[in-house]
């Protein structure tokens, strides 16, 4: 297929101003810009000053499972290539432990289906029926996981060993990397040794290293300490997961955050960072407990609950530790409850208040009541923050979407609209072509793909098109569920992609 786009007004991706031009694609990569004449065999579209940018990338995605099956909430906002398996969390290799590793992805995945390997979980996520081009992580709770399933007694060195191994048969698989979730069991019990000797596999291979890191919140600080010596130990090329300060208390911290991370690159460490662009995060409930407590398993925690020693340490670092105020976290969903009854939409202050129980005590007997299958949506950040860490250089955008039905966060149906929309045209944060850089070209560098991300001959044909005027959303907390306005057409490969089919749970 030929296809000439005409008068279009040119987003390249790298971040320079835009120019009104053509694009002339075939057989599904861009063969010139602004050619002299149409080949005779193209089809041609005159655009009258539309935006035309490279296709959308999603650095930091959950949607590991639901793009296999055809889900539109990513398409429909101009994604056409996803970075999954963020945060420890990977739909590979469950290693012959597929239940095991199932029941580990299922809160932040959405879904239990894994897969042996990195080549089948690729032969499947390279199929024709995907709605993105899928790059993906390898989790290492996905790795710890199932080196436990297959050894139970393995000592740390022999957990090392094994994990080392799995880590290294995925990236020459094609892997594009390695996360950790070190704020989630069974990450968070990770010692640095087992850590460096993973970056080291890592920093073999010449892949990213992504990390969900120990804390956001009181030891902000400390835990990008970490990190950055591990990338300083080991040359692994590190990316921070949705760097912010969480909790008011803990805003002040955010400039020393983003002031440590440009030190490290000064010295010479390839390390950046990436956020979404809104104030409220959303994970599963169960991050606020103490990770150790689910070290052994969900069924071994709920037990521990009847224990009344256990239950008020619990409570106790619950309390201590969270953060956030209790009227800023919600529960947006959850699984049924043994007494029939629902709290979604609710915030923990307001659950207290209804059980006349304090907020701990309803955190543990919601995750026990529920089987743990319990999200929380949570205010996490100030807008001053916020705005400086998105317009910051090294700072690249994404959704961090996690699919929750009806209930999901809308950062899942609107992030790139609403980056290009609100933040841009309306509140003026950055300007368009900033921004278009941070969702393109700066991702596929941080991927290496050196053939998406721009507009320019020899790169595939991943297009947005869509309306300055008019780009943005209506999804918010309480309405998630709307495709977003503004976007006219998105092409894979050259391929004008259907948009028009439902994606909602």
């Amino acid at each position: 297929m030929t296809l000439l786009l005409k008068d279009a007004l040119i987003y390249d991706g790298t971040g320079e101003a835009p120019r009104r031009g053509s694009v002339l694609v075939r057989e599904g990569r861009i063969a010139a810009l602004d050619p002299a004449e149409a080949p005779r065999d193209a089809e041609v579209h005159t655009l009258n000053g539309l935006a035309l940018a490279p296709g959308f990338i999603d650095l930091h995605s959950h949607s590991d499972v639901q793009t296999l099956h055809g889900d539109m909430a990513k398409a429909q906002q101009g994604v056409t290539t996803e970075l999954v398996g963020n945060c420890g969390f990977s739909a590979f290799p469950h290693a012959g432990h597929a239940a095991e590793a199932g029941a580990y992805n299922r809160g932040i995945l959405a879904g239990e289906q894994t897969f042996d390997s990195a080549r089948a979980f690729f032969t499947a996520a390279r199929g024709t029926d995907t709605t993105a081009h899928l790059e993906s992580l390898v989790g290492h709770g996905t790795l710890r996981t199932a080196v436990r399933a297959s050894h139970p007694e393995a000592t740390l060195r022999e957990l090392i060993e094994r994990e080392a191994a799995l880590l290294d048969d995925a990236l020459a698989e094609g892997a594009a990397g390695f996360s950790t979730g070190l704020m989630y069991a069974p990450g968070a019990t990770a010692p640095r040794e087992e850590l460096q000797a993973l970056c080291a596999v890592t920093a073999r291979r010449g892949k990213l290293y992504a990390s969900h890191i120990r804390d956001y919140s009181w030891q902000l600080l400390d835990a990008i300490d970490e990190q950055i010596e591990l990338a300083r130990a080991t040359g692994c090329r590190l990316q921070i997961s949705h760097l912010q300060a969480v909790g008011a208390a803990n805003w002040p911290k955010q400039p020393a955050a983003i002031a440590r991370i440009e030190a490290a690159r000064a010295q010479g460490l390839d390390v950046a960072f990436d956020a979404y662009p809104y104030a409220a995060g959303c994970t599963v409930l169960s991050q606020l407990v103490p990770q150790r407590a689910l070290e052994n398993g969900f069924a071994a925690f709920a037990a521990s609950l009847s224990d009344a020693a256990t239950r008020s340490t619990l409570e106790h670092e619950i309390r201590e530790h969270t953060a956030q105020a209790w009227h800023d976290i919600y529960v947006p969903s959850h699984g049924p409850l043994a007494s029939g009854r629902s709290v979604a939409g609710q915030s923990l202050a307001q659950i207290s208040e209804s059980w006349q129980q304090p907020p701990e005590a309803v955190i543990l007997d919601l995750l026990r009541d529920a089987d743990g299958d319990v999200n929380m949506l949570s205010f996490n950040q100030s807008e001053e923050n916020l705005r400086a860490t998105l317009t910051h250089p090294l700072a690249a955008v994404i959704t961090d979407g996690i699919h929750m039905g009806a209930n999901s966060h809308p950062r899942l149906y609107g992030t790139f609209p609403h980056l290009l929309g609100a933040l841009c045209r309306e509140q003026r944060w950055m300007r368009l072509e900033t921004a278009i850089h941070k969702i393109t070209a700066l991702p596929a560098a941080r991927l290496g793909l050196t053939d998406r991300g721009r507009l320019e001959p020899g790169c595939r044909a991943d297009l947005v098109l869509f309306d300055p005027a008019t780009i943005g959303t209506t999804a918010d907390y309480n309405d998630p569920l709307h495709s977003p306005a503004g976007i006219v057409r998105v092409f894979r490969d050259g391929q004008p992609m259907d948009l028009t089919r439902q994606h909602y749970a």
